[in-house]
């Protein structure tokens, strides 16, 4: 609650300045070239992380960029993490995607950003993709490097960038829920081989490895 009123109060003091400095810099620009959060239409909430995020995930799908797969999909978002995608054509056109392939091309991002925690499907009427889950960017770069997928430069700018918008409590809280799970999954391995069910497995944890520093 302490760190919501902090955000709160920065977010507020953040727009503050940003209206005494445009009316500073630009103040004679006509409102019909503005785009005003509150009073038009056409705006999603996005992560303010995510272009860091589709960088870490252009660098671990290189040859197949996943990123602006990634950013359509949040552009898409009705202000929320579910999306129901009828039409796959429009999203692959979307992300750049053209020719007799694009829909399979397209596909074939989306199974990575999977893949690599961005999102969750399920199949419906227009194929595996039809409900997607967008989950946390956030979380999805802290799951990459802790699988090693996230080199220590870009690593260095996301938890600079995170610290910066206020999210680093979030982190925390995300590998508290990690270590949280690996006990769970440990003592289930524990209690499998004690009752003599040496074949019992238990899906591996997020992430394999400890946090980095």
């Amino acid at each position: 609650m302490v760190n919501l009123r902090q955000n709160r109060a920065r977010q507020a003091g953040m727009a503050e300045r940003a209206a005494a400095l445009m009316q500073l810099h630009f103040p004679h620009i006509p409102e019909a070239w503005l785009w005003r959060r509150k009073a038009t239409f056409g705006f999603t909430t996005v992560p303010r992380t995510l272009p860091i995020a589709m960088e870490a995930i252009d660098h671990q799908s290189k040859g197949q960029p996943a990123g602006h797969t990634l950013f359509c999909l949040w552009a898409r978002s009705p202000d929320g993490p579910l999306v129901v995608i009828e039409n796959p054509a429009t999203f692959a056109a979307e992300a750049g995607f053209t020719g007799a392939r694009a829909t399979d091309t397209w596909r074939r991002r989306m199974k990575c950003l999977r893949d690599h925690q961005f999102l969750l499907s399920k199949a419906g009427p227009s194929g595996d993709f039809h409900y997607v889950l967008l989950l946390n960017p956030n979380a999805a770069v802290e799951w990459m490097r802790g699988n090693k997928m996230v080199q220590d430069g870009l690593y260095g700018r996301f938890r600079d960038r995170v610290a910066e918008v206020g999210a680093s409590a979030e982190l925390d809280t995300l590998w508290a829920h990690w270590a949280a799970e690996r006990a769970a999954q440990v003592a289930a391995q524990q209690a499998a081989a004690a009752a003599g069910e040496g074949n019992a497995s238990v899906p591996p944890p997020p992430v394999e490895n400890e946090q980095a520093t």
